[in-house]
């Protein structure tokens, strides 16, 4: 009987995820672009600022895994936690968003990280939290960058509508998580009930937003990777040909990240080069070119992020649907002392 449910429920999966992809193709051959001149735009390309745009997305990669790192430093108070292992986790992450709908790259770094970590009470919540911190921090640049081109960028009314909800709906975001992260406190009551006491936990991840210091040096490595990201955006540019203001790399980005937020398919291809391609057209770029950059742009970012995984993936010994079919259970840990093991000190009864 389990083996039926487990065959019917995966069964169930794969049609909708086919019936997806076909409605996907579907739309793309009758509304999509001219396919020949988006053909034709590939072979124009300079691989040398290809190449160019490679590089700096594997140091933004790099800057970001920094990030978390320093958050995690904060969060599990262990200065001498391996950047390597966080490497592992962080590389894991990127393949598992990139190849598969939703979001379930931030759950892989967690089970991958937790592999390696000396178990304690809370572990699983702690490194979940830690994880939103580190998207909290991700709204710093992403605002800014937002701001910026409102300001200098000529934007149709639709991107500007996105944009100022980017702005406000980022700046409460990160004030309610700044809000949240103020309020903890590390006296836990041992008759909190699991959920209760995984949500606490959960907040100490966030402790990087109560320090100045670690936030202050997560929050450069972030930003930096921002900028080499925008760099990158900018060097597919023009590998593709496209000379425009370098405000219009910026907003390719943050539009770029809009759409991916919740990937309903892998990668949205297709609403992506969408995203892409019509504030281009503003700029005089064809929607067939602006569609054919966008298909490279996520090829380049693709193949980082696929590069990194399938690499410290395999060094870790864990194949991908392990990967997949790990669950943490954050409740169940932290209602059993036993299992969780020993509690950071500042967070004992």
């Amino acid at each position: 009987m389990m083996r039926l449910r487990l065959l019917y429920k995966r069964s169930t999966r794969l049609i909708a995820i086919l019936l997806t992809a076909a409605a996907v193709v579907l739309l793309l051959w009758l509304r999509g672009p001219d396919w020949p001149r988006v053909g034709q735009a590939f072979t124009n390309v300079s691989w040398q600022w290809v190449a160019a745009a490679l590089a700096l997305n594997v140091v933004s990669v790099l800057l970001r895994v920094r990030c978390w790192w320093a958050i995690l430093r904060r969060a599990l108070e262990d200065p001498r936690l391996p950047y390597r292992g966080v490497l592992s986790s962080f590389a894991a992450g990127l393949i598992a968003n990139a190849v598969l709908p939703g979001r379930g790259g931030e759950l892989a770094r967690v089970v991958v990280l937790h592999r390696r970590l000396e178990k304690r009470q809370g572990l699983w919540s702690t490194l979940i939290g830690s994880v939103i911190a580190y998207r909290l921090l991700d709204l710093i640049p992403a605002v800014a960058i937002a701001v910026w081109v409102v300001l200098a960028a000529p934007l149709p009314g639709w991107a500007f509508s996105s944009l100022i909800s980017v702005i406000a709906l980022g700046t409460l975001l990160f004030l309610v998580g700044i809000a949240i992260a103020s309020r903890y406190d590390p006296r836990l009551d041992a008759r909190l009930g699991p959920l209760r006491r995984a949500v606490a936990f959960a907040r100490h991840g966030l402790a990087a937003l109560r320090s100045p210091s670690s936030g202050a040096r997560a929050a450069a490595y972030q930003t930096l990777g921002w900028l080499c990201q925008l760099l990158a955006v900018w060097t597919g540019m023009r590998a593709f040909n496209i000379d425009v203001p370098f405000s219009a790399a910026g907003l390719v980005l943050v539009l770029m990240n809009i759409t991916l937020i919740l990937p309903l398919w892998t990668g949205n291809v297709g609403l992506l080069q969408a995203a892409i391609a019509l504030p281009l057209i503003g700029y005089g770029i064809s929607y067939s070119r602006g569609f054919a950059f966008g298909i490279g742009l996520q090829a380049i970012e693709a193949s980082v992020g696929v590069a990194y995984g399938l690499v410290f993936l395999t060094r870790e010994g864990i194949s991908f649907t392990a990967l997949r079919q790990t669950r943490p259970s954050p409740a169940g840990e932290s209602s059993n002392g036993k299992a969780g093991g020993k509690p950071p000190a500042h967070l004992e009864t």
